[in-house]
């Protein structure tokens, strides 16, 4: 019942009868209602709870002895619900075209409201924390919300501790400024990511390099996901990857020397087959120990990988789920498996979904896996319209109920608070 249907389905009659019974004993109701109920703040100093037009001639004939309007407020509580549950199919996700109409039915209309009812005031408002005000400001903070550069996808998660972590991180916490601080950090890290494809471009034209060009964000959030994980006790990262972005991970994540990627480049390295056979530089792995922003160690492995796309996948988890048993004492706290994709191969990997739907069963649980994934919307060169049937490359992960962060890779500091909310979630809920 975590989207209310039964109450907005319901006749304002109905509504004004049980608040009748919940302002003579609030036990005597449904608990749920009875928070719906709650929600209003009705005990207002001047005794009623009216909707802005409750003093005026024009009262709504819905109005009722409480002094609300129940039509008017449960339609705007409709639209904040609407807006939690749809507004990602709205968000500015993509920086090169318009998104596809994906019917999201967010427009007033569809809720009963209109653009005369923007200036009324509404006590539906204390639903998003902003108490009794006008419908304009809540539509501007649902916007702000949830079809800015993120879209939150959630709406089938059942567990309602899940749901209200998740949009208290949406509506107050994940809207708070970002201190410039770290805005010069998130900047450092595109700068590095950036110079680095350049100079390859320059200094190694017509060598294969599956440039990162165009996702430099994913240096950032990677930076930010270690970060937030070792403040989060994590002690090990464990990366899986395939071919694009690799080198541009190894040495400004990994902290591979630019002279050591340089001389693979020039073929006179010396090949060290600890971390894969070393046959190709895009296949090998790296495994190192960085220091933080809070001056915290923290050990990364980058898993070789040998084949292309998704082949890795179950290579990461299981190392973390033996790391973890063998050297962490089973606490999936302390290790934290990653695995980057590319969108079309998360559409189209079969092995993908095999574990991901193993995720939850006892002899493979790793307390959590974040997919960190690069969709550079040609998908091997084929447009998303004829590559998949979903809505998302990401659509499987409702077969868990993990909630998806949908965010522009134009926007770095946008994808960087995804990244900390999606770090945060794991290290809460595994």
């Amino acid at each position: 019942m975590k989207d209310f249907s039964y109450i907005t389905n319901s006749h304002p009659a109905f509504i004004e009868e049980t608040y009748k019974a919940f302002v003579q004993d609030p036990s005597s109701v449904d608990p749920d209602l009875k928070k719906f109920f709650e929600g209003f703040d009705f005990a207002v100093s001047n005794g009623h709870a009216g909707t802005g037009a409750a003093s005026s001639d024009s009262v709504s004939t819905a109005t009722n002895a409480s002094g609300v309007d129940w039509q008017k407020e449960i339609n705007v509580y409709r639209l904040i619900l609407g807006y939690r549950n749809r507004g990602h199919l709205l968000a500015k996700t993509n920086p090169i075209r318009p998104r596809k109409d994906r019917q999201a039915n967010l427009d007033l209309s569809y809720f009963g409201l209109s653009d005369a009812d923007l200036s009324q005031t509404f006590q539906a408002g204390k639903f998003v924390g902003l108490g009794a005000t006008s419908l304009k400001n809540i539509l501007t903070h649902l916007q702000t919300c949830y079809t800015s550069s993120v879209g939150a996808e959630f709406k089938y998660i059942s567990s309602k501790e899940k749901v209200s972590f998740l949009i208290a991180e949406m509506e107050t916490n994940f809207k708070a400024p970002i201190q410039l601080e770290k805005k010069k950090h998130i900047l450092e890290k595109l700068n590095q990511g950036v110079i680095f494809e350049k100079f390859l471009h320059t200094k190694y034209i017509g060598q294969k390099r599956f440039s990162l060009e165009g996702g430099e964000s994913t240096i950032a959030a990677l930076d930010a996901i270690i970060n937030t994980a070792a403040s989060h006790d994590v002690q090990e990262v464990v990366i899986g990857m395939a071919h694009r972005g690799r080198l541009n991970v190894l040495a400004n994540i990994m902290g591979k020397t630019y002279e050591y990627i340089f001389s693979e480049f020039e073929g006179t390295a010396k090949v060290d087959q600890t971390m894969g056979s070393g046959d190709v530089k895009y296949h090998m792995g790296y495994g190192s120990e960085v220091k933080t922003t809070q001056d915290k160690n923290i050990s990364l492995k980058l898993m070789p990988n040998p084949s292309h796309l998704e082949a890795v996948n179950p290579v990461v988890l299981g190392f973390s789920r033996g790391k973890a048993d063998v050297m962490h004492t089973s606490n999936f706290n302390q290790i934290l498996p990653i695995l980057i994709h590319g969108d079309a191969s998360v559409a189209g990997q079969g092995i993908v979904y095999e574990v991901l739907q193993m995720s939850n069963l006892e002899g493979y649980h790793t307390g959590g896996t974040l997919h960190f994934i690069i969709n550079n919307q040609i998908g091997f060169t084929t447009d998303f319209e004829d590559a998949r049937s979903s809505d998302y490359c990401t659509s499987l992960a409702a077969a868990i109920q993990s909630p998806v962060f949908h965010v522009n890779g134009d926007d770095p500091e946008a994808v960087v608070r995804c990244v900390e909310l999606a770090t945060a979630y794991r290290q809460q809920f595994h």
